[in-house]
């Protein structure tokens, strides 16, 4: 179940009247009651999922969701016992019920700094806005024109630059957050359908961990379900991307124009240089490194440096630049005698 902090949940809906509301079509079940979303993985009795992919067949059999949305070659090999909705563009149907369960608390008005503050060490520079339900710990300071959103929870002694936004996070306790960064925005996630491409609403959270320091205009995404994790001691330089669901682990340092895609996992001690990029699912081992450019497109042993592009381990890499620039000489030469 998505944070209440963050999320308000709406009013349950029969598996009939949430099928017609998201254009899907009843196998069965349809008097069942659901009142919430939720992946294969983690569903429960009162939740809704969906499985659009193969690859995902086996989490199907074991789930304990209540209502599962399918198309139609999955429809058999949903358990007994689970309601199923048929639809050609299931996702996309999943997507549409997020919006009917789950509602993000909006800014709507900003709350007394003695509601939200520990105490009076806690410093709200001109033009903060704090939503309702924050809480900023002993020691803190926000800088001027931020804006932290409705529950968002702030350690303390952090420093929270001058125009930056934290929303649907839990900060830790030292933290630094400079000016113009961007915690908690919807993460970039969209299912086709018949119309077009639909938003899937993200309803996880962002979690930095105690001393992470995130540079100036960084954006880390909070998860689609699950929670967008930065682990302790981790230093994020300015103008890096952090997309949804991404995990990183302890003392993590990234350079400067670094990006992550969506559910990265970041083992502990890890480096990025400059303008280094990695793709969606990947894992990084612990120790790893991947030089300045270098295009991560699959996992990368513990204690590995990798670089190019796409990255390989860096004595491959230098071994074939080394090869290309002596065919390139050779061919020179033999142009030039000719």
């Amino acid at each position: 179940m998505p944070d209440a902090r963050f999320f308000q949940s709406l009013e349950p809906l029969s598996v009939s009247l949430l099928a017609e509301r998201i254009g899907g079509q009843v196998v069965r079940g349809g008097d069942r009651i659901i009142s919430a979303v939720a992946p294969l993985a983690s569903a429960d009795q009162n939740a809704v999922a969906f499985m659009a992919d193969r690859k995902f067949a086996e989490s199907l059999t074991h789930t304990k969701a209540g209502c599962v949305i399918v198309p139609e070659a999955a429809v058999s090999a949903v358990p007994e016992g689970i309601a199923v909705i048929q639809s050609r563009e299931a996702q996309a149907a999943w997507a549409r019920a997020s919006a009917l369960f789950h509602r993000s608390r909006t800014l709507d008005g900003a709350a007394y700094p003695a509601d939200v503050c520990e105490d009076d060490s806690v410093v709200l520079s001109p033009g903060v806005v704090v939503g309702q339900g924050a809480r900023i710990g002993r020691g803190t300071r926000i800088g001027a024109n931020s804006v932290v959103g409705p529950g968002v929870q702030i350690g303390r002694d952090c420093l929270i630059g001058p125009n930056t936004s934290v929303g649907f996070a839990l900060v830790g306790d030292r933290v630094k957050i400079y000016a113009g960064a961007r915690i908690g925005e919807a993460g970039f996630g969209a299912a086709g359908s018949s119309t077009g491409p639909i938003d899937i609403p993200q309803l996880g959270r962002v979690i930095l961990q105690d001393g992470v320091t995130i540079g100036a205009n960084t954006c880390i995404d909070r998860g689609a379900y699950g929670d967008t994790v930065i682990g302790e001691n981790s230093k994020i330089d300015n103008l890096c991307m952090i997309g949804h669901n991404c995990v990183l682990g302890r003392n993590v340092l990234m350079a400067a124009h670094s990006g992550l895609a969506g559910s990265v996992i970041v083992g502990d001690n890890v480096m990025f240089g400059g303008q280094a990029g990695v793709g969606d699912h990947i894992t990084i081992g612990d120790g790893a490194r991947v030089a300045a450019g270098g295009g991560v497109l699959a996992d990368v042993p513990a204690g590995e440096t990798w670089s190019g592009y796409p990255a390989k381990p860096i004595r491959q890499f230098l071994r074939e630049t080394i090869w290309v620039s002596k065919q390139a000489t050779k061919k020179k030469i033999k142009e030039s005698d000719g």
